[in-house]
């Protein structure tokens, strides 16, 4: 693996979550041909909310990085560089395409490897304007009717989506006759988890009213 996780015997030394919110009895380990690169923001490592992990743990050929500017980052342009891949970037650029078109144009030789920025939206654009070598990558979007779950965290609409529920939408629309519903599975009990450690009458009040 490509990060730290703590040592601290507080935390699970495999999710990096705290040991009561460890999310390790949900993981499925899935078989996907597409691969995934989450570039995450170092300010996300150690979120208690962060879905990222599940991707990480569940998908063999996910690769995570921490930082902020990649740009010279050599395992990210080592894998840039290889040409028996067709990479993009999940990124709402100006130039971003759907995804489900964008897969359309690819060779069917090709494989896929997606890119997913990890961070709040301000922190995504951020690494986005600092890591110029992502900006010859090819930019996609997912459908816009999509909606998220992530029910307790600030989000600037209604279809914006964690970073686990991004990448099982773009896994599912790229390889349809894999079985990804794990993923969302592991972070819905996550959620929960958080909920029920919230006093009586505070997730009502401040989200569901909202």
């Amino acid at each position: 693996m490509s990060h730290q996780l703590s040592h601290d015997s507080r935390y699970c030394h495999q999710c990096g979550k705290a040991n009561k919110a460890c999310i390790c009895e949900y993981i499925v380990s899935i078989d996907a041909s597409v691969e995934l690169i989450i570039l995450q923001h170092e300010s996300e490592q150690n979120h208690p909310l962060g879905s990222a992990r599940i991707l990480d743990l569940s998908l063999a050929q996910t690769q995570l990085f921490i930082g902020e500017d990649f740009s010279q980052h050599e395992q990210l342009n080592l894998l840039l560089a290889d040409k028996r891949y067709q990479h993009a970037i999940l990124y709402p650029s100006e130039q971003a395409v759907e995804l489900t078109q964008f897969a359309s144009q690819v060779a069917p030789e090709m494989k896929h490897r997606v890119i997913l920025l990890d961070g709040t939206w301000k922190k995504a654009y951020k690494m986005w304007q600092l890591s110029k070598n992502l900006h010859s990558v090819p930019s996609v979007a997912l459908p816009k009717s999509l909606k998220g779950e992530y029910q307790i965290r600030k989000a600037p609409s209604d279809n914006a989506l964690s970073t686990v529920e991004a990448g099982y939408h773009a896994l599912s629309i790229l390889e349809p006759n894999t079985n990804f519903m794990p993923l969302v599975d592991a972070f819905k009990q996550m959620i929960q988890f958080q909920i029920d450690q919230m006093p009586p009458g505070v997730f009502e009040r401040n989200y569901l009213s909202k």
